[in-house]
């Protein structure tokens, strides 16, 4: 039994399991599975390869995605979870995939052709000049980008793109920061570098789905 959860466009299921409506009927993007209920088909949505699942299975209770937004995602990869931001923006939102590797953007091409509200954008998300020429001003901001700068990235990306009432979303890796030091001591410094600029709305941590990752879900101040 599928059914609506607490986050806008997301269902759950049994055993844990999330969901999202298939844009594309019929056709999975990672070989996730498809099920079908009330002629509704839902693509399952693995916390163990995304981790904005992860951050909804570890109670965080809204990740302010809704239909219609305008979504920039940093650090696309071969788009496991931007499919499924696609699928919650629905077919009048659009997702900007910004991803820096050509191999991974040729995949990630590949993965989402059929879904006309994605445009895949070969970027380094460093270049905010090149990126104004490509990207709008947006509803939400969703970084995941394994960099040792990765939060100044996040911040500037802020500034030039999300609109006044937006929302920014950054999922940290700790071992790309600095493999020496704690996650813990790592992840509480740069909470105080977010909240000199922005108000955290919600911090999760995603064991045991992603290891040494934690999420911040942020606004303007």
């Amino acid at each position: 039994m599928i059914k609506k959860s607490k986050v806008f466009e997301v269902y759950e299921g049994r055993m844990n399991k999330l969901y999202t409506v298939n844009l594309i009927p019929g056709k999975s993007v990672y070989d996730e599975s498809l099920s079908r209920q009330n002629n509704i088909e839902y693509r399952e949505w693995n916390a163990y390869s995304s981790k904005l699942a992860a951050a909804i299975l570890n109670k965080c209770p809204n990740i302010f995605l809704r239909k219609n937004d305008v979504v920039l995602y940093l650090g696309s990869s071969t788009g496991t979870t931007v499919s499924h931001v696609s699928d919650i923006v629905g077919k009048e939102g659009f997702v900007f995939a910004v991803d820096i590797a050509p191999r991974v953007m040729r995949d990630l091409v590949f993965n989402l052709e059929a879904r006309k509200n994605v445009a895949p954008v070969l970027a380094d998300g460093n270049n905010f000049k090149a990126l104004r020429e490509k990207v709008s001003m947006v509803d939400v901001i969703y970084q995941d980008i394994a960099q040792k700068n990765q939060v100044d990235i996040f911040l500037n990306s802020v500034n030039t793109f999300m609109k006044k009432d937006g929302y920014a979303i950054i999922a940290v890796k700790a071992r790309s920061i600095d493999v020496t030091r704690k996650p813990k001591q790592i992840f509480n410094e740069i909470r105080e570098i977010l909240q000199r600029e922005l108000t955290i709305i919600d911090f999760r941590e995603l064991e045991p789905y992603q290891k040494d990752h934690v999420m911040f879900i942020c606004k303007r101040k």
